[in-house]
Parts: structure tokens; sequence; C-alpha cells
């Protein structure tokens, strides 16, 4: 049999659980698309019930594989995301979605009472995001919902949870409290004040290691934790003896970089957003950077990283969309351009910005959308010229994480990775620094199979988790 790691990777719409070898191979997965409920004012949100039944219907999977002996078990997840159990250890809320309307007057009561949004938001690094805060989440039930508030035994977030449905333990992990959630006092070094004075603290769990791991309730001599009712019931006997407690899925997928590099790096993480995140970055955030959305994750070993936001990807798709209409044409057509160095030079001397290159922050859109596609030749040379504008972003955006720190590497992984334009682009704008396409086939799962390395496999880790690209 093959000794694995089996970790589930909790996204906003595909869920999966994949085997990794103790060489880091994935050697087996599966994933479901799960459609999303209301909660009680019509606003969508996650399907706890059946995220919880698709869990168990996929542990029950795992022990029915006779190839693969699981050895342990670890968890991510998207962040913003709490799961609060009763006492018998079943929900009593919904998982609310981090997308729903905060109320104002509620918003202007907290930060009026804890210091205003500015000194607030420098304390925990994080910026005023409403229900992206999740810690706000737990205000607002205990203000506007009261009696389902005191229902409330403990308040996992998503990764936490899933650990807690194995393990029958509740544990908070600082990865996905130290992640603009409004909770963590990031100078002190524990909760803000107000999670003390508004009772928050009598509904978290005791914080654990992010490496650190449980044993299961499938584990020889351990008996199932009392007050979990049914739901702690029907396990899988024999699955895996110990469990990680879950790990937020940004912070995990820096994890195989920090594994695999011990000089300074940033790693530009492209998507719906491109975030760009230097864990060698320790300042304080700063006014101006809190404005230009900025913000602080937590490492998985406890370590601020310095991160800004760039909408970026979803630009890219808008824009695409624009011009493919315009020149009539498919949008899949912007895959196949190829980065031609005459014509970036070409639109640089025709299209030369006006003086607002500086001005334009990371959370808007870039000027290209007030562009006349008529003024462009080609669908090729438009395209070249959204990725100019893009970059003048991504620049601004980088340059915020990169400010007085001995960076010289700089990892791009994700959909813009395989972009030829913005790859040439962002290689041109860094002289200084050594720029990379960076691949690692599921980066999230693999950092959280990473975090409990020890605990399962007696391996040295592989030297060839990273696929690497140069750009000169």
């Amino acid at each position: 049999m093959i000794n694995c790691v089996a970790i589930f990777d909790i996204g906003k719409t595909n869920k999966k659980v994949f085997l990794f070898d103790e060489q880091y191979k994935m050697v087996w997965e599966q994933s479901e698309a799960c459609e999303q409920t209301v909660d009680e004012d019509g606003d969508p949100c996650e399907d706890i019930e059946r995220l919880t039944t698709w869990f168990h219907q996929s542990l029950a999977k795992l022990a029915a594989l006779k190839k693969f002996s699981v050895k342990a078990v670890n968890f991510s997840a998207y962040g913003a995301s709490f799961v609060c159990i009763g006492e018998d250890g079943r929900p009593v809320a919904p998982l609310y979605n981090y997308l729903k309307a905060y109320p104002e007057e509620l918003k202007q009561k907290f930060y009026a009472t804890y210091g205003g949004e500015i000194t607030f938001s420098m304390l925990t690094a994080s910026p005023v995001l409403g229900s992206l805060n999740s810690g706000m989440q737990l205000y607002r039930l205990k203000h506007e919902q009261p009696a389902l508030f005191g229902k409330i035994s403990y308040a996992l977030h998503l990764p936490q949870y899933l650990g807690f449905l194995l393990t029958g333990q509740p544990a908070s992990d600082i990865t996905s409290i130290g992640c603009h959630t409004n909770l963590w006092n990031f100078s002190q070094q524990h909760y803000h004040e107000w999670v003390y004075r508004e009772g928050i603290i009598d509904k978290l769990a005791p914080i654990m290691p992010s490496t650190s791991v449980l044993p299961t309730r499938t584990a020889p001599n351990v008996q199932a934790a009392p007050n979990t009712g049914t739901a702690a019931n029907g396990l899988p006997a024999g699955i895996a003896p110990i469990a990680g407690v879950g790990l937020h899925d940004s912070s995990a997928a820096m994890i195989p970089y920090l594994e695999s590099f011990r000089e300074p790096f940033v790693l530009i993480s492209t998507g719906t957003w491109c975030i760009s995140m230097n864990p060698f970055n320790s300042s304080p955030l700063t006014v101006a950077e809190l404005q230009k959305d900025c913000l602080c994750y937590m490492s998985f070993q406890g370590r601020p990283v310095k991160a800004s936001r760039l909408f970026a990807g979803y630009e890219h798709e808008q824009q695409v969309q624009r011009l493919a209409a315009h020149f009539n044409t498919s949008p899949a057509r912007a895959a196949n351009v190829q980065f031609d160095a005459q014509c970036i030079q070409k639109l640089r001397t025709g299209n030369e910005h006006t003086g607002e290159k500086d001005d334009i922050t990371p959370v808007t859109a870039s000027v290209f959308h007030q562009r006349e596609l008529n003024d462009f030749a080609s669908f090729e040379e438009a395209y070249h010229q959204l990725m100019l504008d893009i970059m003048d972003q991504q620049i601004i955006s980088t340059r915020l994480v990169l400010h007085d720190t001995d960076v010289r590497r700089i990892f791009v992984d994700g959909g813009f990775g395989r972009n030829q334009l913005y790859m040439h682009l962002l290689a041109e704008a860094f002289p200084g620094v050594e720029v990379f396409t960076a691949s690692i086939p599921q980066a999230t799962a693999m950092g959280a199979a990473l975090a409990i390395h020890r605990h399962w496999n007696s391996h040295p880790l592989p030297g060839d988790i990273i696929e690497l690209k140069y750009y000169k």
C-alpha cells in the first residue's frame, strides 16, 4: 500500500480532496461543485449541511481505497467563513457569505466604539471590508440576533470546522485568525481588546499551532468527543490516526515557497485577484498602505505577511470580452497572443500617459476601459495595450510590499503566470529582481500537506515541488 496524506481543499465553488504520496506526488483526487443555499435574509451562502455530508461521504471513499494507506488528514479553505456550532457540535447558524452586505449603522457604531477606522485597521492589519472581516459577522450576530448568539458554543473558521468533524476537538488556527478578520492585534500578538469586551472570546476555540495534529475519533483507543451528537458518529474506521487543525487557503499556498526558499521573495498569486505577498516585510501597515487596500496575512509560522491586492484578473476577463465583441472574435484568442516588443514600443510612443500613472490605485480599474478601441489596428494590438495598462497597476501594487526589503526574487503563480505579456512586462518593470513563473500542482493543498509533514512522513522534503521558469 502507498502511504499518503489526504487534504480537503474547500473553495467557494469546488470542494476537492487529494491524496499525496510521500514524495508529494498527487496520486488520487476527486471534486464536487456544491450549489449554494440562502440565509435567513435570502442572501446566498454556503450550504453547510451539504458540505458536511460531502465530507463524510469523501471520508468513506478514502477508507475504501485498498491501494492507499492514509496516514494523516489536513484541511485548507477560504477565509472569512465562521461555522457556529452549538453544544451538540451541530451548526446553529448559516455559514454567512463574506460578500453579504453589512449594516452601515452597526459598522459605524463598532468603529466609533473601538478607536475609529484608521487606528483600528492599523492595529488589526484589516482594511474596512464589512462581512469580509469575519469577526464582524460575530459582532453582528451578538447585536442583531442575541438569542442565536447565546446558542453558540464555538465559532470555528471553516478549515477548523472540518477538523472538528474528524477529531471532535474545537481549535483555532492563526492563519485564519490573522487574515483581515478584525480579531487580531498584530502589534501585541493577541486578540484585540474588543474581542474580550464583547464576549467574543468565549466563542473562540483555543489557538493551536498550524503544524500541530490531533488524534482522530477513528484512531485506536480514542473515544468520540462528548456532546457532539450524531454528527460525530458514522466516521469510517481506520481513515487516519491524526488530523491537522487546518489552514487559511492563501497562507497554505505560500508554504511550499517558504519551505523551498530561504532568501527573501515576493509571491504574486494571480486569479480574480492578483495578491502580492511578502513574508519578509514585517513593517506595520501605514495609513497610505491601508488606503491602497494593503493588508496582512499570517504565515503558518505565525509571522505577518504584508500583502497588496489588485482586481486585475477580473478586469482582464471583462476587457477581453469587450475586445472580442469589438473585433468579432472569440475571447479565447487572448491566450494565443504572443509578446511583441515592437508593438509595445509603438504603443508606448503613441499612447503615453499624461501623468496620471502615479495616481492609479490598485483597487480601481485601469485606464484601459476609457480607451477607444477604434484606435487599435487589431485585437492583438489592443490586447498589448490592455496588458500595459494592467501592468501599470501591478507595478504600483507590488511596490507597496517590496518597499524597504531585500527581495531579489518574484514568483508568479496562477493564470497570469501563463501569460507571456504579463511575465515579460513584469520582468522589465523589476530589472533588479529575478522574475519566475512558478508552477505547483494544487499549491494550496500541497501547503496543507507540508504543514504536517513531520507527523506522517519520515522522508526529507523533495527538491522538485516547485517548477520554475525564468523571465529576463
